[in-house]
């Protein structure tokens, strides 16, 4: 699960969990709001700080991209849709051509 998914949960969470509270413990609009609103920014910040220990728990070693391998890879997809681009204008060209001549046999 993506870190801002967990947070994101945890959040709403805590937002049910404040409504909850709110419910039993409020006796007014304002204390319910207080009381949703206090529990929801609780539950947020707990889950970034969750997810903060989390990934430097986790220990990300840096990768070096490969750069030359992805451009290599790149380049032929781009040769190899040039190839197809032309093909297909060759053979529109071509089909054009026979409509404009059956249209003169027609003629």
């Amino acid at each position: 699960m993506r870190g801002s998914n967990f947070v994101a949960f945890l959040t709403v969470q805590g937002f049910l969990m404040g409504i909850i509270f709110g419910l039993f413990q409020s006796s007014n609009a304002e204390n319910f709001l207080g009381i949703v609103i206090l529990v929801t920014v609780f539950f947020y910040l707990f889950a970034h700080l969750c997810v903060g220990f989390y990934f430097q728990t986790l220990g990300l070693k840096g990768h070096s991209f490969p750069k030359q391998t992805h451009e290599h890879s790149l380049d032929v997809y781009v040769r190899e849709i040039n190839r197809r681009e032309q093909f297909i204008d060759a053979y529109y060209n071509h089909k054009l051509e026979l409509v404009a001549d059956d249209e003169r046999v027609k003629a």
